[in-house]
C-alpha cells in the first residue's frame, strides 16, 4: 500500500464475520499532515470508532467519525471553524479487472463507497482520512460573508435566476 499521512493497517487474515472494534484517532503530526493534504488551517482532532467484519468477498468497515477542523471561508478566506460527527461505511475489495480503457463503467450506489485492497491489508486510518474529506464543507461561509458578497455586487440566486429578472423587469415597467 501507498504511504499515507493516516495509517491504521489492518491485516485482512485476522478480520472474521464477527465485527471487530477499533478506535483510531490522529495524532499532533497526522492531523498537521492531513491539515496540509486537505488543504485546512487546522485539524483539531479525528478519530473514529469502526468496526471491520468479513462479507460476501469484500471487508467491511462502519462506524463514526468525529473531527474538529477549520476551513477557510470561500468568500472572505477568514477561519471557519466546523465539527463532523457523522456514520460511515466503507467496503474493501480487491480492484477489478483491467478493462479497455475507452470502456464506460457505470457503478451502483452500493458501490459508491468502495477502496481496493492488496488482499492482506486494509487500511481503516486511509478510510477515514477520505471520510473526512467527504464530509468536509464544500462552500465554507465565514458570519458577514453575504455581506461582503453584497459590498462586491454579487447578487444572490434569487436576484440573479429567472425570477429574479423578471422581478427587476416588473420594477422597470412599474416605474
Amino acid at each position: 500500500m501507498s504511504q499515507v499521512e493516516f495509517s491504521r493497517t489492518v491485516r485482512i487474515d485476522t478480520i472474521g464475520t464477527v465485527p471487530r472494534a477499533l478506535q483510531v484517532e490522529a495524532d499532533e503530526a497526522e492531523r498537521a499532515a492531513l491539515a496540509r493534504r486537505f488543504d485546512l488551517p487546522s485539524l483539531d482532532r479525528l478519530q473514529a470508532d469502526v468496526d471491520v467484519s468479513r462479507g460476501a468477498g469484500e471487508i467491511i468497515a462502519s462506524g463514526r467519525i468525529q473531527a474538529e477542523v477549520t476551513q477557510r471561508c470561500v468568500v472572505t478566506a477568514e477561519p471557519v471553524s466546523a465539527r463532523i460527527d457523522e456514520p460511515f461505511a466503507v467496503r474493501f475489495r480487491p480492484p477489478p479487472a483491467a478493462g479497455s480503457p475507452e470502456e464506460e463503467i457505470e457503478l451502483a450506489e452500493e458501490e459508491l463507497d468502495v477502496m481496493f485492497t492488496d488482499g492482506a491489508l486494509i487500511d481503516v486510518g486511509e478510510a477515514v482520512a477520505q471520510t473526512l474529506a467527504l464530509n468536509l464543507d464544500s462552500y465554507p461561509r465565514a458570519p458577514g460573508a453575504e455581506t461582503a458578497l453584497q459590498e462586491a455586487g454579487v447578487k444572490d440566486e434569487g436576484e440573479a435566476g429567472p425570477f429574479g429578472a423578471l422581478a427587476a423587469l416588473k420594477e422597470k415597467l412599474g416605474k
